[in-house]
């Protein structure tokens, strides 16, 4: 059993007075040219005061709290109660006495995974002290009659924000991991820490970009997204890959992916154990990919519309000319579904029937309730965003990245600020971690339209509200085959969102729940074992209702899916391989596109 017991000071030992006299004076230089930076930054940027239009919210909150005392009374009264409890209780487990918690943390809260949380009673003190005061705030804030609903939720994110951050696992005095680790390295720990600190400030120039992964250990094209083939078409926007054969034979209907441009495509061709890419060419698809540029300023101008044009219809051109076939299967994921089902809207119109079917990886098309990135879809925050863009031509990529990041800030903010800063450790090489941090940019006038026309005004699942290419949007036009899959735990894209779309498309509909999240839940390869997922054949207009009669079957959903397409159209030809058709190979998978950093 590990040791529980506060550090003995005549077992700390001391730092190296010479790494010390080097760290310090490291910090000094660093930290200058870590300020000028970032002040310089400032000044070409602006700076607003409260960007995200917190205090509005806030204010309005505590104006209606206040004109209920009784309430926040009764709350108040109540959380004291349980402090006096856990006070007591404290002093009687101090004694020797067996006594059950007050509260208990979450078994999946993994802040407080070190024994000494429960072992050590001071340490047991401190954290019940923290999830009774968490409790109370969130009661709160949640209880408040009167709010709007994007008020209350604004409000309710904010909190969980302020909470997080204020978790005693985040200290160095109330973290008994890090307290034994500075015992036992002589605070080695929190001076590597500083180091790690003041390189990230470096790497975020003068603004906190934490490492999440040892990003020495992966190189795109050489240990990820290595699936072999080629790229046989380019235009500004995108690089089409069209990946080598492994079976002798392979479906007729050639298999085409567009992920989003929000992150790159190869979240779907990480490893070879659990590429998504890897596995269909395996089942005898003649894979295409959409590799989406990295935009700059040049491409500021770029819109929906044209993602649809250089995106879709122009991979569907390059598709029937590479292999001669002029109908495809079709995959999209996430923001890359929704422009698939706006082209098929738009294809519908113009009776072009190249896509035969379609799937959709976690996809809104509905975004009235879009969930918690709502929280930064408002009209204030839409203005701010907008005039940050207007001067640069694109959304940084870094933006996009924090955004996602708050959404599980206790996993991907708070506890690299632990590991990296706190215990001094570097971080652990993880091929997933890795593909989040390569961020991508947004051509401003797409995000714009993206962000208003669909998340705030949600006008795409209004019949003729959008018109793109000369065509008015109706998604009830699209009568192709559709499969749906989602995923139960995810922040981005909530499934019940998601499920929305089964009751507009006028085809036949397959929707599949995924366990685990946005990510995790799609990257799922049967050889892993892992999650489960469930299926209905009924579609209800309540997906609780579709939930409650849903089986659940373990492993993976591929196979569901395989299944699936590969019945719409079993025929099979002779295996393609990238240069043999109507196209001549410009490089080698994957590509110099998906190279560009959002950094560069």
């Amino acid at each position: 059993m590990a040791d529980n017991s506060p550090p003995d000071p005549t077992h700390f030992r001391l730092p190296d007075p010479g790494l010390v006299t080097r760290t310090m004076a490291e910090v000094a230089e660093r930290g200058q040219r870590i300020v000028n930076d970032f002040l310089k930054r400032q000044a070409e940027q602006g700076s607003d005061m409260d960007p995200l239009n917190i205090g509005g919210a806030f204010l309005e909150m505590t104006t209606r709290l206040m004109s209920d005392p009784a309430r926040l009374m009764q709350a108040q009264i109540g959380f004291w109660q349980d402090y006096l409890t856990l006070w007591q209780n404290t002093a009687r487990r101090m004694m020797g006495a067996q006594v059950e918690p007050v509260i208990a943390e979450d078994p999946r809260d993994r802040r407080f995974k070190d024994e000494a949380w429960r072992e050590n009673e001071v340490f047991d003190f401190i954290k019940q002290s923290y999830l009774l005061s968490a409790r109370y705030f969130q009661n709160v804030v949640s209880g408040v009659d009167g709010l709007d609903p994007k008020t209350a939720q604004k409000v309710d994110f904010y909190t969980r924000q302020f909470v997080d951050a204020m978790s005693p696992s985040n200290f160095l005095l109330t973290n008994p991991e890090v307290l034994r680790k500075t015992a036992e390295t002589g605070g080695e720990n929190l001076l590597k820490g500083l180091s790690n600190l003041l390189a990230d400030l470096e790497r975020g120039k003068g603004q906190l970009r934490i490492r999440m992964t040892d990003d020495s250990k992966f190189k795109v094209g050489e240990n990820i997204a290595v699936t072999p083939g080629k790229v046989v078409y380019q235009n500004d926007l995108m690089q089409l890959i069209q990946y080598n054969p492994s079976t002798e034979t392979v479906l007729k209907r050639p298999l085409v992916i567009f992920p989003p441009w929000i992150n790159k495509f190869y979240i779907l061709d990480l490893r070879p154990r659990n590429s998504f890419v890897r596995w269909a060419v395996e089942q005898g698809h003649t894979v295409f990919m959409v590799s989406w540029v990295n935009p700059d300023a040049r491409l500021a101008e770029k819109g929906f519309d044209d993602y649809m044009k250089e995106g879709v219809y122009d991979a569907l051109d390059a598709i029937e000319k590479a292999t001669g076939e002029r109908q495809v299967n079709a995959i999209g994921y996430c923001l890359g579904g929704t422009l698939l089902a706006t082209t098929l809207a738009h294809m519908a119109a113009k009776r072009d029937n190249r896509i035969r079917s379609a799937t959709y990886f976690v996809t809104m098309v509905d975004f009235e309730e879009a969930g918690e990135l709502g929280v930064f879809i408002d009209e204030e925050q839409l203005r701010a965003l907008e005039e940050r863009m207007q001067k640069r031509g694109y959304l940084e990529g870094a933006e996009m990245a924090t955004t996602f990041n708050m959404l599980r800030a206790n996993d991907l903010i708070w506890s690299f600020v632990v590991n990296n800063y706190l215990l001094g450790q570097e971080p652990f090489p993880f091929d997933l971690l890795y593909w989040n941090d390569d961020s991508t940019r947004m051509p401003a006038r797409m995000h714009s339209f993206y962000l208003r026309r669909m998340y705030q005004q949600n006008d795409l699942v209004k019949p003729g509200a959008i018109e793109l290419l000369g065509v008015k949007i109706d998604l009830r036009k699209i009568k192709v085959p559709s499969y749906l899959i989602s995923t139960r735990e995810d922040h981005i894209a909530p499934w019940k969102s998601t499920y929305r779309a089964t009751q507009i498309y006028a085809g036949p509909v397959r929707f599949v729940l995924a366990a685990s999240g946005h990510i995790a839940g799609v990257v799922n390869p049967p050889e892993s074992g892992k999650y489960s997922y469930w299926v209905n054949e009924a579609l209800p207009p309540d997906p609780e209702e579709w939930f409650r009669g849903a089986t659940e079957i373990a492993g993976s959903w591929w196979p569901d899916w395989q299944r699936w397409v590969s019945a719409l159209a079993p025929e099979r030809v002779p295996a393609r391989i990238p240069g043999d058709g109507g196209l001549t190979p410009i490089e080698d998978a994957p590509g110099s596109y998906v190279r560009v950093m959002a950094t560069d």
